[in-house]
């Protein structure tokens, strides 16, 4: 089973930028991969997402801002944060796009203060 890792979360003031950083276990081929994020006392949500063709998609409330990329090589999706504010505050989860069929991993917190 592929274990999906994340990373490079933190506390951020507002207006500054993290990157997050997805491994996966294994050579998944990661085309089709999509980010996540769920607030507290929310449900899960899509941030981003991408598949083999076509442009990356992109949550209204992030687009301008938040950048998905891939590094085939090292079976690595990254999630490029700019310009962040405290309604983005989350824990960031990534997946299978558009469907999440891998177990979900721990996650990174991210936490933006104003």
């Amino acid at each position: 089973q592929v274990q999906l890792v994340e990373s490079g979360g933190g506390l951020v003031q507002a207006g500054e930028s993290l990157r997050l950083s997805c491994a996966a276990s294994r050579n998944i081929g990661i085309n089709d991969m999509g980010w996540y994020r769920q607030a507290p006392g929310k449900q899960r949500e899509l941030v981003a997402g991408f598949t083999a063709i076509g442009s990356p998609n992109y949550a209204a409330s992030v687009k301008g801002r938040f950048t998905i990329s891939r590094d085939n090589a090292k079976n690595t999706v990254y999630l490029q944060m700019n310009s962040l504010k405290p309604e983005d505050t989350a824990v960031y989860y990534c997946n299978g796009y558009p469907k999440a069929w891998f177990n979900w991993g721990k996650g990174t917190l991210v936490t933006v203060s104003s």
